[in-house]
């Protein structure tokens, strides 16, 4: 059987490790549109930061390791599936047939819509190239805007300020990380984040971006901010948001919302085709409903379900995914902040209720959100120790009984509740 992997970050290099212990004689093939080996795009800021070499965001050192595992890459983006004919049309013009399908190829930088966004001194950080031209242009005292202060775009900050750069953030939401934090929790990331010298401005965007010289700027780049400032700039990074790589799959029978759907087995809707990583939406641990979730940890995790599936032979080809859950950990300048599930609560007639405990002077914060007495989602910041208790309430779903009380009382005994509940035999029997 030749199984056909479409994208080699995180996902399609797990995919292929698992397919190859799993059917040791199949043929296995791993395509990547980049001139680089299979790398960590998470890696990125730590290369900008100087503290690795391009080398050190490679997911494997050896050089040899896909040819001792008898996966042959290749190099090619896909333009076209035909699913009746198992082949694959890449930008080359030439076709690849498959048995199995898995997609893998992740997703791209959002360009929002702004006059000026395709000059070359505006840049995404996505890709080693990408990293190459911010190095050239973020050198120490350089006047950077950044536009948006999500997931991505906090880590982005974090490489920058250790750069040197004079750097001004733009979100258009009303706080910091505005899919992953809190109102109260944002504000203060934001907080954090000025004090440290980094000017943020939120519930803004960029309207314009003009070259320098157009408008008598003393720089490149002249940016206009809904605000109606204007800032003179060196480098303007685009951190909107990514988008899931599907435009291949137009007119085929592989159904997609804002990514590829599965089911719990990472199965599309055509039979023998998979999908895992950044570009599949996968049911949701809770609610069931599919989403997208973009970290690497889920990317891992349904590779290795789909390529379980997409084996033959005597494994079993019913591995499932229990759901996907929301995991965001984050360091911003030294202050570690984190999410899980949903964070954002049940309204009070879904069986919803929380607790919110603050500690401004002190830079600390939890938010505990149940369904009935089932933790389904946490946020906090500051905390740094046992944090992986939240995530194993939430992930088991474990009935807390008379534990939410205490944790409503109490919101940081919750590693004393991951314990009595999901740890002792008696947790269970409610």
């Amino acid at each position: 059987m030749k199984h056909l992997i479409l994208g080699n970050g995180p996902a399609g290099v797990v995919a292929a490790e698992t397919l190859r212990k799993a059917a040791p004689h199949d043929e296995i093939v791993m395509v990547g549109h980049e001139d680089a080996p299979p790398y960590s795009r998470m890696a990125i800021p730590y290369l900008l930061e100087g503290n690795i070499d391009e080398s050190g965001t490679y997911l494997r050192k050896g050089a040899d390791h896909f040819e001792r595992l008898r996966v042959r890459q290749m190099r090619g983006r896909a333009v076209a599936l035909n699913t009746e004919k198992c082949t694959v049309l890449f930008d080359d013009g030439h076709f690849e047939s498959y048995d199995r399908l898995l997609i893998a190829t992740g997703s791209h930088p959002v360009r929002p819509p702004i006059p000026g966004v395709d000059l070359p001194e505006v840049q995404t950080c996505w890709t080693l190239a990408d990293a190459r031209a911010i190095a050239a242009h973020a050198r120490p005292g350089a006047r950077v805007l950044q536009l948006g202060a999500g997931f991505i775009g906090c880590i982005i900050m974090e490489a920058l300020a250790k750069r040197g750069v004079q750097l001004t953030v733009v979100e258009m939401g009303d706080r910091m990380v505005p899919r992953m934090m809190t109102p109260k929790a944002g504000g203060m990331i934001k907080r954090w984040v000025e004090e440290k010298g980094i000017r943020v401005v939120t519930s803004a965007g960029v309207q314009r971006i003009d070259r320098g010289s157009e408008v008598g700027a003393d720089a490149p780049l002249a940016v206009t901010l809904s605000t109606g400032d204007r800032l003179d700039c060196d480098l303007v990074i685009v951190a909107a948001g990514v988008a899931p790589n599907v435009g291949f799959l137009e007119e085929t029978p592989v159904h997609v919302a804002k990514g590829v759907l599965v089911d719990d087995r990472m199965e599309t809707s055509v039979s023998g085709i998979f999908a895992a990583g950044d570009v599949a939406e996968a049911p949701d641990l809770f609610t069931g409903a599919h989403l997208v979730a973009a970290i690497q940890p889920n990317a891992a995790d349904q590779a290795r379900i789909a390529a379980m599936n997409m084996a033959r032979g005597a494994i079993a080809r019913d591995t499932k995914l229990n759901g996907v859950l929301a995991i965001n950990v984050l360091d911003t300048l030294g202050l570690i902040s984190s999410s899980f599930g949903q964070w954002w609560g049940e309204k009070p007639d879904a069986g919803g209720s929380g607790v919110e405990l603050v500690d401004e002077a002190r830079y600390r914060y939890l938010s505990l959100q149940f369904k009935d007495d089932v933790l389904i989602g946490a946020t906090s910041i500051g905390l740094t120790q046992h944090v992986g208790a939240l995530r194993g309430l939430i992930h088991g779903q474990v009935r807390l009984g008379d534990w939410k009380d205490r944790l409503l009382a109490n919101p940081l005994s919750f590693v004393d509740a991951y314990v009595a509940r999901s740890q002792q035999p008696m947790a269970l029997a409610r």
